[in-house]
């Protein structure tokens, strides 16, 4: 499966972006991570097909996940971002479900190029 990821950027805090990640073909789950240097890629939020959803505690009631089923496309709305939000944050999916891939708990199928999301004044 090929993921293809857009819309990082750069952002003030409080202000609001939306990553989009499209694979090629239905998978059964999918899902947001991060990374900073230095630090290992955490989950941010991930979904399977049977619409069971994960999210980071630093990221409930602020990030959002959506999907548009026909188009195989995962969306994440982050809103009131944070400078700590900084990070490239990488789609990713998998054959398993939400729980293995949101702890990383197998290697994930498939990783898109990754989208840099900047938070500062």
């Amino acid at each position: 499966v090929q993921l293809v990821e857009s819309g990082g950027g750069l952002v003030q805090p409080g202000g609001s972006l939306r990553l989009s990640c499209t694979a090629s073909r239905h998978i059964t789950s999918m899902g947001w991570f991060r990374q900073t240097p230095g630090k290992e890629r955490e989950g941010v939020a991930a979904v399977d097909e049977d619409g069971t959803t994960f999210y980071a505690d630093s990221v409930k009631g602020r990030f959002t996940l959506s999907s548009d089923n026909a188009k195989n496309t995962l969306y994440l709305q982050m809103n009131s971002l944070r400078p700590e939000d900084t990070a490239i944050y990488y789609c990713g999916a998998d054959r398993s479900n939400a729980r293995l891939l949101f702890n990383q708990l197998v290697p994930l199928d498939s990783w898109g190029q990754g989208t840099q999301v900047t938070v500062s004044a």
